[in-house]
C-alpha cells in the first residue's frame, strides 16, 4: 500500500469519526440517521476504505455508549459490508450492501439491547441507512467520480 492509499484511508477514518461525534445525538441508538455512514460506498472507488471505515466505526462505536457488543459488531458489521461494496462496485449492489448487513445485522443486538421487536428494527435500520447511502452516498461517488478521482479501481 502507498502512501497515497494510508493517508486517504486515515482521513476516511478521521472523517467518519468526526462526522458521527458532530452528530451524536442521531448517529447512536435504535433510532439514528448516521450521516457518516454515507461513507460505507467508498469502497467503490477506494480499496482502502474497507479497513478506513472498520477503524472510524470501532473508535466511534467506543464513545457510542452501547458498550462492547456495539464496538465490535457494529465493526464487523460495516467490515463486511465495506468488503462487499467493493466486491460489487460495478453494480447496484455495492450500494445496498451497506443497507442489508447493516438493517439485518445491526438489528439482532439493537433488538436485544433495546428490547425492540427484530423487524421494526430492520425496517428503522435499513430506511435510515438507505436514506444515508443514497441522499448523501451516491451523489458523493458520483461527484469524485466525476471529479475523476478514484477511477482506477471501477472496472
Amino acid at each position: 500500500m502507498n502512501s497515497l492509499k494510508i493517508t486517504r484511508g486515515a482521513m476516511i477514518a478521521g472523517i467518519y469519526i468526526v462526522i458521527t461525534y458532530l452528530l451524536a445525538p442521531v448517529s447512536f441508538g435504535p433510532l439514528q440517521f448516521r450521516a457518516a455512514e454515507a461513507l460505507t460506498v467508498l469502497p467503490i472507488l477506494y480499496p482502502e476504505a474497507i479497513p478506513a471505515l472498520f477503524i472510524g466505526v470501532l473508535i466511534s462505536n467506543i464513545f457510542g455508549g452501547l458498550g462492547l457488543v456495539d464496538i465490535i459488531g457494529g465493526s464487523l458489521v460495516t467490515l463486511i459490508a465495506a468488503y462487499f461494496t467493493y466486491y460489487f462496485r460495478a453494480s447496484i449492489l455495492a450500494y445496498l450492501s451497506p443497507i442489508v448487513f447493516n438493517g439485518f445485522l445491526i438489528s439482532i443486538y439493537l433488538k436485544i439491547l433495546f428490547d425492540l421487536p427484530y423487524w421494526l428494527t430492520v425496517i428503522q435500520i435499513s430506511i435510515s441507512e438507505a436514506a444515508v447511502v443514497f441522499l448523501l452516498g451516491y451523489p458523493l461517488i458520483y461527484y469524485l467520480k466525476k471529479r475523476g478521482l478514484g477511477k482506477a479501481e471501477i472496472q
